[in-house]
């Protein structure tokens, strides 16, 4: 058993949080580990005061701060935060800072399943690659190659920001035909992404200009494959205005789902899956999921969509009307 019981809560969550950092969690992912620990140990500290030492920490007193934490927050917040503390008990464990971990004896609300957010529109996606192609004036620097590649991978590979940031050169492999993408998803997980002929024509053609402006060296095999319009790596903020640039040129910035940005792309791509009759495991496969829950939320959207599709329809809505009304059928007769 660790014989530093006595140490504060905020000591652990440090200690904690530099363990996570060996697993290369994204910097926005760590800033949340640190804000749920430190939120609900400062309102476990107005309990039972400050510092807070770790030995404070009774199922009790977490319910209690959970309670106060829970208020003014959705569902998911919640969920999250608990999550993350129920990994913090789980390190001191392992540590031998505590004897067992609390966290089963306090209550979380069940998270809804994220719902997708793709673009608006039936020719949205095709408006807007059409959209950056084109050569617009104001841009100082127009790199509309570098531009499409970007939307493309998202809208035809489904990838994930993070995803899209840790692919080198050398992530696209294969034979001309069977060209694919190998992706380090979530949590580590490696998946790989067939991509068809006009993706590979569009990362081909991106490469060519990217040689043209920075020279060959710029493309070496281990050397990340999207770069800003000085040749440095793009990162997470230049990603991120980039698309939304992107959106503004095309002119489809009111299509886009609030809050979604460049994951309106991913939910995009895997929306049209479900429409094209993928599976819930085939889009768990290509999108790098988890479960098999959150695929299957894309099918069940697409098939609301069908229905409200099918409810839309003239037709029914005369049938509904005879069957409720008695209306008389126009043409019958006696």
């Amino acid at each position: 058993m660790h014989d530093k019981k006595d140490e504060s809560v905020e000591f652990w969550i440090e200690e904690f949080l530099t363990a996570r950092a060996t697993r290369k969690p994204s910097p926005h992912t760590l800033e949340a580990y640190r804000r749920d620990l430190r939120t609900v140990a400062a309102l476990a500290g107005e309990t039972a005061g400050t510092p807070l030492p770790l030995d404070a920490l009774s199922p009790r007193l977490l319910r209690a701060a959970f309670a106060r934490f829970a208020a003014p927050r959705a569902a998911a917040s919640v969920h999250r935060a608990w999550s993350t503390w129920n990994s913090f008990f789980t390190f001191l464990v392992a540590e031998g800072a505590v004897a067992g971990n609390p966290m089963p004896a306090v209550g979380r609300p069940r998270a809804p399943l994220p719902q997708p957010k793709p673009l608006r529109g039936e020719d949205t996606p095709e408006e807007l690659l059409a959209g950056v192609t084109r050569e617009v004036g104001r841009q100082r620097d127009p790199w509309p190659e570098r531009d499409l590649a970007v939307l493309a991978l998202a809208l035809c590979a489904g990838l994930r920001l993070g995803e899209l940031l840790a692919l080198r050169v050398a992530s696209v492999v294969g034979r001309e035909g069977e060209r694919r993408v190998e992706v380090l998803g979530k949590g580590g997980r490696p998946r790989t992404v067939p991509i068809e002929d006009g993706l590979d024509r569009v990362l081909d053609e991106y490469l060519a200009s990217r040689r043209r402006r920075f020279g060959a060296r710029s493309v070496r095999p281990d050397v990340p494959l999207l770069v800003d319009r000085r040749g440095e790596p793009l990162r997470r903020g230049g990603l991120q205005y980039l698309v939304e640039s992107c959106y503004r040129r095309a002119g489809i910035a009111d299509r886009v789902p609030r809050g979604a940005r460049l994951h309106a792309l991913r939910h995009t791509f895997a929306t049209r899956l479900a429409e094209d009759g993928a599976s819930a495991a085939e889009i768990m496969r290509l999108l790098g999921h988890a479960s098999l829950a959150s695929s299957q939320a894309y099918i069940e959207v697409t098939a609301g969509q069908q229905r409200a599709a099918v409810r839309s329809n003239r037709t029914n809505r005369v049938l509904a009307g005879l069957v409720g009304g008695g209306a008389e059928v126009p043409g019958a007769g006696g």
